[in-house]
């Protein structure tokens, strides 16, 4: 085998190599940030307070939920004031432009094109 062909594969194991070690130190780099970032388990607020009134406190779940159902409130009367009504398909051509072309190199072939 040749001196550049062998050069060639070196070069490409070496950039390949940098490549998957960037990807691992990437991925590792991720898994440590969401393990230090990550959110600890906390206990519900009205568990972690006996002192507080139960009727009080609403969890988080909770507070998800009746942002989930405002959202549907807003997304339905959105809906019944909206004034977007659906495109028609454009009318379709009389001549495609494959035939135009097919054409137009039919006639230069047969010397009647000419240009103006």
């Amino acid at each position: 085998m040749s001196d550049a062909f062998i050069q060639s594969l070196q070069i490409t194991v070496l950039g390949m190599g940098i490549v998957f070690g960037v990807i691992l130190l990437v991925w590792l780099m991720m898994v440590l940030l969401t393990s230090f970032t990550a959110d600890k388990k906390t206990q519900l607020d009205g568990a972690s307070a006996p002192d507080s009134p139960e009727t009080d406190s609403v969890t988080q779940a909770g507070f998800k939920a009746q942002a989930a159902a405002i959202a549907v409130a807003i997304a339905l009367a959105e809906q019944g004031q909206s004034t977007a009504r659906p495109l028609n398909a454009p009318p379709t051509a009389i001549v495609s432009a494959w035939q135009l072309g097919m054409r137009t190199s039919q006639r230069a072939q047969k010397g009647n094109f000419r240009r103006r």
